[in-house]
């Protein structure tokens, strides 16, 4: 069996080098070069597709698109009126702000009249009928699915068809395309490209759960560490500085 090709990569940029070296070629970031393993081109999910012709842009039919309420007006308002059936939507926070109770609330009452799935990769199903039945929420038309592997979801999400699909969260969901751990940026990267890929492709609206941790905060670390020299907040300006690099990514990856 062939020996898997180690590289390094850079926390910052996510650039890859041969070798490690104190500061990253392409960034010139010091000390965020990490070893790992060099991923294997593997089939896409979406291998196969067709190409879509060009059109003329005058010949194009314009139509309103129909949103989905959440029921939520405020929620609503966020997502421009309501959600659309082939969207992809990524909701951002830090832990333990609501996320997950908020998407479970619109699950609850969306349920009544569309077909929706939600896809836990954090928690496990007693926890969140748990959580559904402090809330007191009508949960008997939401269906649930414990999963990280994604292309169990992919095929879950062929035969289910729902309409409205939450995913929670994006940083647990892992491909067999990818070596690297869950939660990896290339992973994340990869995941949430596509699992975009499904939903456009499906006509499914797709919401994405993210811990986000402020990008201010990694600014005040990488500020605090260049004045102090201080190398003990070193690994805590590493660790916003990937996360809000992971987001940034991720955001680029929706558009």
């Amino acid at each position: 069996m062939a020996k898997s090709k180690s590289l390094y990569f850079c926390n910052a940029c996510g650039g890859q080098s041969l070798k490690w070296q104190g500061q990253c070629p392409h960034c010139r970031e010091w000390n965020t070069l990490v070893e790992g393993v060099a991923e294997k081109k593997g089939l896409s999910l979406i291998s196969g597709s067709r190409p879509t012709g060009i059109q003329s842009l005058n010949d194009i039919e314009i139509s309103e698109t129909p949103r989905l309420s959440t029921t939520i007006s405020e929620f609503d308002r966020v997502l421009g009126g309501g959600l659309v059936l082939g969207g992809v939507v990524l909701l951002g926070g830090d832990p333990g702000i609501g996320k997950s109770t908020l998407l479970l609330q619109t699950l609850s009452a969306m349920s009544i009249d569309h077909r929706v799935l939600y896809v836990s990769g954090e928690e496990s199903a007693q926890q969140i009928a748990l959580r559904a039945r402090r809330l007191n929420l009508d949960v008997h038309k939401v269906s649930l699915l414990t999963e990280i592997h994604l292309e169990n979801i992919h095929a879950m999400l062929n035969t289910a068809a729902p309409a409205i699909t939450v995913i929670d969260s994006i940083q647990t969901i892992y491909s067999d395309a990818l070596q690297s751990a869950p939660g990896s940026v290339a992973q994340v990267r990869e995941c949430a490209a596509q699992l975009t890929r499904i939903a456009k492709s499906k006509g499914i609206c797709m919401t994405k759960k993210i811990l986000i941790v402020s990008l201010l905060i990694a600014i005040a670390f990488h500020a605090y560490y260049s004045f102090t020299g201080d190398g003990g907040v070193l690994a805590f300006e590493l660790i916003g500085l990937l996360v809000a690099f992971t987001c940034s990514m991720l955001l680029l990856t929706e558009k």
